[in-house]
């Protein structure tokens, strides 16, 4: 059957076999096990393990499946609903463990349309693809969208890399992007723990070029966890964990409790 993504080394369309996909130039990428395929070439990678590694995808995984961000989810189906055409194609580009994906493509198939998702991280993409048994799950960079040129309706990015000209070349005339940000006070009461002077996110609206300005919708949510590995859980799934003081860490582990502020932002971009 015909896939969503294209050969990462000529550019040709995927078919899907068996247990690989193949391009009408001969180069075939297997199936893993858990349902995925290898479309990152060794030219885009930059480490021997590029991307969110075993534990940190393991730590997204632990918290977001307490659905302590359920409210964020929740609106992502709500404006996939709203934007996603019938039949339409959907990519979720930066996809992590799936746990978004997984919501989004049950609306996406609903529609009668079909769902990609994508990400740098191996540990990450296993998790995603035994979650989304009905999408494509695939190991890529988003800067490299193993995608044809107008061939998606409705790109999801939650809190991954912006790659504008990608995201650009890869949607059709009208479609849309939905762009996942943090709201200033987003996590304010962690990084009071962390940080000894805590500032607050940029709230920035972005205009860019081929795309028209923006819709802004916020999200906010609040929430208390009573579980100390929960929150450790928070911590080391958010680039905090990179760059926080020993201090800082060292008193988050003292922390057996802690009510903590989700505030998000969602930039709706539509291509013009």
């Amino acid at each position: 059957m015909p896939s969503l993504f294209i050969c990462p080394v000529c550019g040709e369309p995927l078919g899907l076999e068996e247990r690989r996909y193949a391009c009408p130039a001969g180069h075939s990428f297997d199936v893993a096990k858990e349902g995925y395929v290898n479309l990152l070439p060794a030219s885009q990678k930059h480490s021997k393990a590029p991307g969110d590694d075993k534990e940190m995808a393991a730590a997204r995984t632990r918290f977001l499946e307490g659905g302590w961000y359920g409210p964020l989810r929740e609106k992502l189906c709500k404006l996939t609903e709203e934007n996603l055409p019938t039949g339409g194609v959907l990519v979720d580009a930066g996809c992590g463990e799936g746990w978004y994906t997984a919501a989004l493509s049950e609306i996406v198939s609903a529609k009668g349309g079909r769902t990609a998702g994508v990400d740098l991280s191996k540990p990450a993409v296993k998790k995603a693809a035994r979650r989304c048994p009905g999408a494509e799950i695939a190991v890529a960079s988003v800067y490299h969208l193993p995608l044809a040129v107008r061939s998606v309706d409705l790109l999801v990015d939650c809190f991954s890399p912006l790659a504008i000209e990608e995201f650009y070349r890869v949607l059709s005339p009208g479609g849309k992007f939905l762009y996942v940000v943090p709201g200033p006070r987003h996590l304010w009461e962690l990084k009071e723990i962390l940080y000894d002077t805590p500032y607050e996110n940029e709230e920035k609206v972005e205009t860019y070029p081929g795309f028209g300005p923006p819709e802004v919708v916020g999200v906010e949510t609040a929430f208390t966890l009573t579980d100390p590995q929960d929150i450790q859980a928070l911590y080391h799934m958010t680039p905090y964990t990179w760059k926080t003081p020993k201090e800082g860490a060292e008193r988050l582990e003292g922390v057996a409790a802690l009510t903590v502020t989700g505030q998000f932002r969602i930039h709706t971009y539509q291509k013009i």
